[in-house]
C-alpha cells in the first residue's frame, strides 16, 4: 500500500475572484472568456483596477484543484509546486496544509507567487489573466522523487509543458521517476494549446502516460478529428485509458479495457472555472477506490456540475456528501 494515492505536479496559483457587471467588464478591454498569461506588473496593474473590492482567495491550478478535490474526497494526496515568500505563498502553504495536502516545503525566498485574476462577468463565464511569477521556475530540481515513488498515482499538468525549459524538464523527471517506481502516470492536457504550440513535448509525455484527461476541444486537437466521440475512439491508438469530457453531453470513459459513456446533470452554470479539474480529482478518487469507470464517472460528473452551479474552482464543503449522493455511498 503506497502513502499517497495520487501526487499531482502542477502551477501553483492564487485564484483572485472578482464578480463584474457587463458595463464593468467592458471598460477593462478584454476579449471575454479568454485566458491570457501577463507578466508581473500588468498583473499588477489589473488588480489595481479592483483595488475597492476585495477578491476572494482561493489557492489553485489545475492540477492543484484536482488534488484538492480528490483530498476533500477522503483520498490521501500530495502535491509538487513552488510558491514564493508573499502573502499569497503564505495563504498557499497553510491552505495546504490544512487540507492534509503534502506540499513539503514550496517557499522560494524573494519570489512572487503566482496568481490568477478571474473575472466573472453575468453569464458565468469566466475571463482569466495569469501571472506564472515563480511558476516558471519549476524545474526537476524541485521534484520530490520520495514523494512520486511513494504514490499509486502521478498527475501532471499539461500546462507545465507550455515552458520548454523547466517545466518540459520537471514533467521528464516526475515521470522517470514514476517509471522507476511502478507509479501510473495520468496527464491532463490542460488546453489544446498546449497541442497545438508544444506538440511534439505534449506527445512525448503522451507516450509514457497510462491515463489522459482532455475535454472535447482538446481531444479533437490531439487526434485532428471534428467530435467528441470520433477523437475518444482515436484516442485507443495514443494511450491505454482515457476520459473525454464533453460538458452537457457528458463523458467517454476508456479504463482498464472497460469503454463506458456517462451522462451530465443539468444545472445553470454560474461559473465554469474547475470542472475538468473537479472531474479529474474526483475520477481519480472512485478508481483508486476501486470503484467502476461508470461509478466513478458518475460521482465524477456530479461534483464538476455541483462546482459548475457556484462561483469558484471548488467546493468548499459538501464534496463527502455529494461523492455518496452520487455513487450510492460507495
Amino acid at each position: 500500500m503506497k502513502e499517497f494515492a495520487v501526487c499531482g505536479i502542477g502551477n501553483a496559483i492564487v485564484d483572485l475572484f472578482v464578480g463584474v457587471t457587463d458595463e464593468e467588464f467592458a471598460t477593462l478591454g478584454f476579449e471575454r472568456g479568454t485566458m491570457r498569461l501577463v507578466e508581473a506588473d500588468e498583473q499588477k496593474d489589473i488588480l489595481k483596477q479592483f483595488h475597492e473590492r476585495v477578491p476572494r482567495l482561493v489557492s489553485g491550478g489545475s492540477v492543484a484543484n484536482s488534488v484538492i478535490g480528490f483530498s476533500q474526497l477522503g483520498g490521501k494526496a500530495a502535491f509538487i509546486g513552488i510558491v514564493g515568500d508573499d502573502r499569497y505563498g503564505l495563504h498557499y502553504q497553510e491552505e495546504f496544509q490544512q487540507l492534509g495536502i503534502d506540499m513539503g516545503n514550496p517557499i522560494l525566498v524573494d519570489q512572487t507567487t503566482g496568481t490568477c485574476a478571474c473575472v466573472i462577468t453575468p453569464d458565468a463565464e469566466r475571463t482569466m489573466r495569469t501571472c506564472l511569477a515563480v511558476n516558471g521556475q519549476l524545474s526537476g530540481a524541485h521534484v520530490d522523487a520520495d514523494r512520486v515513488a511513494k504514490s499509486e498515482w502521478l498527475f501532471v499538468e499539461g500546462y507545465l509543458l507550455a515552458n520548454p525549459g523547466t517545466g518540459q524538464e520537471a514533467v521528464a523527471e516526475a515521470i522517470r521517476v514514476a517509471k522507476k517506481n511502478g507509479v501510473k502516470v495520468a496527464l491532463t492536457c490542460s488546453e489544446a494549446f498546449i497541442v497545438h504550440v508544444f506538440g511534439d513535448a505534449f506527445f512525448k509525455t503522451l507516450s509514457n502516460s497510462d491515463f489522459l484527461f482532455s475535454n472535447a476541444s482538446e481531444a479533437m486537437a490531439i487526434t485532428k478529428t471534428d467530435s467528441a466521440k470520433t477523437a475518444f475512439a482515436k484516442l485507443k491508438d495514443l494511450v491505454p485509458g482515457c476520459v473525454v469530457t464533453d460538458g452537457p453531453h457528458g463523458a467517454y470513459i476508456r479504463y482498464q479495457g472497460v469503454e463506458t459513456h456517462v451522462d451530465a446533470y443539468p444545472c445553470t452554470p454560474k461559473d465554469l472555472t474547475g470542472a475538468g479539474d473537479m472531474f479529474a480529482g474526483s475520477f481519480l478518487y472512485g478508481i483508486t477506490q476501486g470503484l467502476a469507470p461508470d461509478a466513478a464517472g458518475r460521482g465524477a460528473n456530479f461534483l464538476a456540475m455541483k462546482v459548475i452551479s457556484q462561483v469558484g474552482a471548488r467546493l468548499h464543503s459538501g464534496a463527502k456528501e455529494f461523492w455518496s449522493e452520487a455513487t450510492g455511498g460507495k
